[in-house]
């Protein structure tokens, strides 16, 4: 670490034939290089599809210094090297545009090394903190982010010793896959641990008074930028799943049929797997604490059903309101038609549950299997039965059919609520994307985190396809990326004009998808199989029942 620091610039050697350009590591932190760039592929697009700027200023998404002219730069063409080499006059602008990106996975590692430096000098080595906690505690905190960052350095003086090589990058894929092979599984003991780390930082915030305050001290001192604490124990996962975006750009750039397409493909399935065993560990470690609480909470009212399995998650919670009694003008206006009940819906089982008085408990009247669910929705039938569908247990734990005509407070929760119980094509709002050209799709302009568990997180810049949209501001999107489905507010989308953009992003896809196919050489690893692209859907929990 201590020679990486030493060698703030890297060299681009040139006598004759070769370039010699000095440049720091980025003026961004890793925090403000990823929000630069996103909101750069926001303007890009937008400039396609013909609207205004966002009137958001930001600095560019590449800014290097050169030590030689103390000047920012933005992208590698801008570099004084590029632009006296004369290579811009005879490389075609698709190498120019592959070099770019390329360039840009060795900046932004650059920048993540920065911001995981000020997470050890600032955070991890403070006396501030090490005289406030716990062994254990710094254990939680900052579980093992000395390996993560170990596997920085060395990932990034490997590409740094590459672009010495030649002012035009040769490739950088073959590094990321050495790396990822050999390095980056550390990646996932963090992403798993995070489970533990957020619940016991919640914990030491609460009970530890002279930590909060240390910690408040530290997270307003000039350096860190105005950056909280968490964002930057969050940059390990942040960044894999980002470098995997950075390879898919480079895969969608590279000649086909060439040894950096193959790289380009390797590597790419190699971040697909860390990335998909990072996600699946996190999952399982939040999945089982979460039903370890729910069944905590449970009071079966006669046949118990065990609720914590290995396959088993929750995929939606909440109140509704049962109607039941005679539908006479009279009742209807009574109060007393509508009695509130609690759902569990988890991946293969409902849990109808009326809260106790306390709140604290529930009480389960029923339960079905959820292949054994059907809904119905209704019509529009007045104020009283709007926002009503009913929902149909096949058989129920007493073997037999039963009926809920339930109401919900609203048309996105009535929708979201029918989609989640019976996900499947005889679902009225299940529109399968057909993925043609003229399919809406939209781009994310604002970060949003998931709150309910069918909702989907979506970060700047993601583009997704329309499956189900809401009267009153809700939409089922795809992420185009990585398939993941999943609500979220229209507020942080904005709609994709230009067909032609829509056709290049589904082209792009497409490539994707068909690359995560192709077969990995020299290790025999099957590839993780990848959702993108699938002309039809059928969900992962209803595979698993």
């Amino acid at each position: 670490m201590e020679e990486l620091s030493a060698r703030t610039s890297s060299a681009l050697c040139y006598e004759d034939t070769y370039i010699t350009v000095y440049f720091l590591c980025p003026a961004f932190l890793y925090q403000e290089y990823r929000d630069t760039s996103e909101q750069q592929e926001i303007e890009q697009r937008r400039q396609r599809d013909g609207l205004p700027p966002t009137g958001v200023v930001s600095p560019p998404v590449l800014q290097l210094q050169l030590r030689s002219t103390a000047r920012s730069l933005s992208l590698w063409q801008n570099l004084d090297a590029v632009q006296n080499s004369g290579l811009l006059k005879s490389l075609p602008q698709r190498e120019v545009i592959l070099q770019e990106a390329m360039f840009e996975l060795v900046t932004s590692e650059a920048s993540y090394y920065k911001s995981l430096e000020l997470l050890e000098t600032h955070f991890l080595q403070n006396t501030l903190l090490i005289n406030t906690l716990s062994q254990s505690d710094m254990h939680f905190l900052f579980s093992n982010i000395a390996e993560i960052m170990k596997a920085s350095e060395r990932f990034l003086m490997d590409l740094e010793h590459r672009i010495e090589e030649s002012i035009l990058i040769s490739d950088v894929c073959d590094i990321v896959y050495h790396h990822a092979v050999n390095h980056f599984h550390v990646f996932i003991s963090y992403v798993i641990n995070q489970v533990y780390q957020e619940k016991n930082y919640r914990r030491i915030l609460q009970e530890n008074a002279v930590f909060r305050e240390n910690m408040a001290i530290l997270e307003n001192q000039p350096k860190v930028r105005g950056l909280s604490f968490t964002s930057f124990l969050i940059l390990p996962f942040q960044r894999i799943t980002r470098l995997k975006l950075l390879v898919q750009n480079i895969l969608k750039k590279v000649e086909e049929s060439s040894d950096r397409e193959k790289n380009a493909i390797m590597a790419h399935q190699e971040l697909e797997r860390i990335v998909k065993e990072c996600n699946e560990g996190a999952r399982k470690m939040s999945r089982t604490e979460e039903l370890i609480s729910i069944e905590k909470t449970l009071e079966f009212k006669s046949k118990s059903v065990p609720v914590i399995s290995h396959s088993r998650w929750l995929l939606k919670k909440g109140e509704l309101l049962q109607m039941s009694g005679p539908k006479s003008t009279r009742t209807m206006r009574s109060r007393k038609l509508y009695h509130p009940i609690y759902l569990f819906l988890f991946n293969n089982l409902l849990l109808i549950t009326k809260r106790s008085s306390s709140g604290e408990k529930f009480q389960v009247l029923d339960s079905c299997c959820r292949s054994m669910l059907r809904t119905e929705d209704m019509e529009d039938q007045g104020q009283m039965l709007a926002f009503v569908f009913v929902l149909k247990l096949l058989e129920n734990q007493e073997d037999r059919p039963v009926s809920y005509m339930l109401k919900s407070t609203s048309m996105s929760e009535k929708q979201r609520w029918i989609y989640a119980l019976t996900p499947n094509r005889r679902t009225r709002f299940m529109s399968t994307s057909t993925h043609q050209p003229d399919s809406p799709q939209i781009q994310c302009i604002q970060s949003y985190s998931g709150q309910e568990p069918d909702e989907l997180s979506v970060e700047m810049a993601d583009v997704l396809l329309v499956l189900e949209r809401t009267d009153d501001g809700w939409i089922l999107g795809e992420r185009l990326h990585d398939g993941e489905r999943g609500w979220f507010p229209r507020r942080v989308v904005e709609d994709i004009l230009s067909a032609e953009v829509r056709a290049q992003n589904l082209k792009e896809c497409q490539r994707i998808q068909l690359a995560q196919g192709a077969p990995q050489a020299s290790r025999g690893r099957r590839s993780a199989k990848s959702t993108l692209y699938s002309p039809t859907w059928i969900d992962q929990s209803e595979q698993e029942l």
